[in-house]
């Protein structure tokens, strides 16, 4: 048994690469050999994103805070609240982030496969992003 003292690892902020905006990555964890499963609670900023990925064994989601959107590719973008489950399956090219007035974070968990647990492509462009906006999120047109 492990246990990760709460405060005991500084945060880190995501990457330009994989990251659109401001996105605060806390509380890394992945499990020993042979486990696969690892992950983090990820905040995102107003207007803040994953770029496109995928994950070879699947993610799980899961919101702690916030609203936030997210996207399976060829799909509308949809709401996740505080409180949602998010099932993203094996090989699914998606994104996710948070709306473009609240913040959002959520616990991200995946299962590495031959060592890596997420394929990054391409960055989501803002003509995408505001593309699927909902007619209900306030202040944005």
């Amino acid at each position: 048994m492990r246990i990760i003292e709460c405060g005991s690892q500084p945060s880190a902020t995501g990457p330009t690469e994989y990251f659109t905006g401001t996105v605060r990555i806390d509380a890394p964890f992945a499990g020993d050999e042979p486990a696969r499963i690892g992950g983090a609670t990820v905040t995102f900023e107003p207007g803040a994103r994953t770029a496109w990925h995928t994950h070879p064994l699947g993610q799980t989601l899961i919101v702690i805070a916030g609203r936030g959107w997210v996207q399976r590719d060829g799909g509308p973008i949809e709401d996740i609240r505080a409180g949602d489950i998010v099932w993203i399956a094996p090989g699914e090219k998606h994104w996710h982030g948070a709306t473009a007035t609240t913040a959002m974070t959520h616990i991200a968990i995946a299962e590495k496969l031959d060592g890596s647990p997420v394929d990054w492509m391409e960055k989501v462009t803002d003509k995408q992003y505001r593309g699927g906006v909902p007619a209900n999120d306030e202040g944005v047109a």
